[in-house]
């Protein structure tokens, strides 16, 4: 009886890990990452990646703008890294001068916002936006502004809802 009683332990203790770091739920809330997700899909993010390895360009994170925690979850892909120089000109990005070469679907840029101008980030901050740019309250914008590491929940990795939306998250 004992040895069943431990079986479970362990096994309950796995579940509440597992769900822990890999499935907290996030519904997206608007078609900014647009094809890749959709508005009312239902994400699982991944919290621990980001304690073993560093965010990369072109990951698609999970983060609460300027720290509120009364905001719900903004999903969105990671531009520019810390300490890079981001600057949208004539719809075109440029980290540290160089024109950003992009190998996923986004539409085109027409209000470059704040990133008109050059955006130096400091040593803990991300520049990030969505897919579809016309449609993204992104870090153009000075109410998301510049993403701090410690802002960022995780790494969205997993659609589970809808259905026809099943799947990994493609960054």
């Amino acid at each position: 009886m004992a040895l069943w009683a431990g079986k479970i332990a362990i096994v309950c203790l796995f579940a509440f890990v597992f769900v822990w770091y890999f499935g907290q739920r996030v519904a997206v809330v608007g078609d900014s990452m647009s094809p890749i997700l959709s508005n009312g899909d239902v994400t699982l993010v991944n919290r621990i990646v980001y304690d073993a390895t560093a965010p990369k360009r072109g990951d698609i994170i999970v983060f609460q703008p300027k720290g509120n925690e009364n905001s719900h979850y903004y999903i969105k892909r990671i531009i520019g890294l810390p300490g890079e120089t981001v600057q949208i000109l004539e719809g075109d990005i440029y980290i540290d001068g160089e024109k950003l070469e992009e190998d996923y679907e986004v539409s085109e840029i027409s209000d470059p916002g704040t990133a008109v101008e050059e955006i130096t980030l400091a040593g803990d901050e991300f520049f990030v936006l969505g897919d579809d740019r016309e449609n993204s309250e992104d870090s153009r914008m000075p109410d998301v502004g510049n993403v701090r590491r410690s802002y960022i929940y995780g790494k969205a990795w997993f659609v589970v809802s809808p259905w026809e939306h099943f799947g990994f998250v493609h960054s």
